[in-house]
């Protein structure tokens, strides 16, 4: 089935500015839309507009000529569509900031993938709660944000409700090199995205510790059921978590070192301190923080899932990697998709 076509929005404020929000702003250009970037420090915009890279985050990548640059939200915010591409912990406190500055109405598409850690709330729910009136949306699937600043082809999972105001963002956003794909399960569209975080670092800890690829694929294929578990007991869809956001986002995260979670999970099984890997990194693995709120989560609702809890054990209770590990392949044997 085929998305009809419509009128899309004219212009795209993108609220963060760091690696996926600048890769986010060029798809819009590339769309031909009118894009504004925002970013909260007014020197890193000063640094863009003189050298028209983003040389912290994205370097090498050369900025559209007509992208606009601003370190004034109200300018960002006055955009027909807003994307918001906050780390996910601070993504309702940019949404309180952004009330009062965004008309009723205003769709309002969210780029982070986590769960609220203080509150086990998914980013729908913290956006919703923060900006009644607006339409929520989700932008989720396997991408690196520099192959999208390069105009490198990509396909995503756009989620939201409202499927014609869905039709409109995917013609907004949508080009030859960057495809979304409509759906209005959104709470499916945002499970894989979070929850693939924790299960790279995961990937990046059995890399670290030379364990195999076959130690890597089960822990995928396993990890892959943990999303399922936990999706279907929040009323996700089954085909969503086996699609773009699922599936396809789990399988590219835990198989690059593009990754930022997968990197971490590396270092941290070469033997690296948490807080040293954290320490010299500008970019947030948004894994680490969603590993607690997911393990919380799954309890809440009585969900099954051993790996996740292993990496929150080991991020943040200082659980041994050895003893983790070994404590997990010494679960008794059970029925496969069960």
């Amino acid at each position: 089935m085929t998305v009809a076509a419509v009128q899309p929005f004219a212009s795209v404020g993108v609220i963060g500015a760091g690696a996926w929000g600048t890769a986010i702003a060029l798809a819009a250009r590339r769309a031909g839309r009118r894009a504004t970037l925002w970013a909260r420090e007014p020197d890193v915009i000063d640094a863009m507009r003189r050298d028209r890279e983003n040389t912290r985050y994205l370097p090498g990548i050369p900025l559209d000529p007509d992208l606009q640059l601003t370190a004034d939200l109200a300018e960002a915010a006055a955009a027909d569509a807003l994307m918001l591409v906050t780390p996910a912990q601070h993504l309702r406190a940019a949404c309180q900031r952004l009330e009062p500055l965004t008309r009723p109405g205003t769709p309002v598409v969210l780029c982070a993938k986590g769960i609220e850690l203080a509150t086990g709330d998914l980013m729908s729910e913290a956006a919703s709660a923060a900006l009644p009136g607006r339409p929520i949306a989700v932008l989720s699937g396997p991408t690196f944000a520099a192959e999208v600043a390069r105009g490198l082809p990509t396909a995503v999972t756009l989620a939201i409700a409202d499927q014609e105001l869905g039709a409109r963002l995917v013609e907004t956003l949508g080009s030859r090199s960057f495809r979304p794909y409509l759906s209005d399960d959104v709470t499916g569209a945002q499970i894989g995205g979070a929850v693939k975080n924790v299960l790279a670092i995961a990937c990046g800890i059995i890399a670290g510790r030379r364990l195999g690829d076959n130690a890597r694929a089960a822990l995928i294929t396993r990890g892959l059921a943990e999303i399922s578990r936990l999706g279907l007991a929040l009323g996700a869809r089954p085909e969503t978590l086996m699609g773009l956001s699922g599936l396809g986002d789990l399988t590219l995260t835990c198989t690059s070192l593009q990754s930022r979670n997968m990197s971490l999970g590396v270092a941290l099984g070469e033997g690296r301190p948490l807080a040293d890997i954290l320490g010299e990194r500008h970019s947030v693995a948004e894994g680490v923080h969603t590993a607690a709120a997911v393990g919380a989560l799954a309890a809440r609702h009585g969900v099954d899932m051993p790996i996740c809890q292993a990496v929150d054990s080991i991020l943040n209770q200082g659980a041994d990697i050895d003893a983790t590990i070994a404590a997990l392949m010494a679960r008794p044997f059970r029925i496969e998709g069960r």
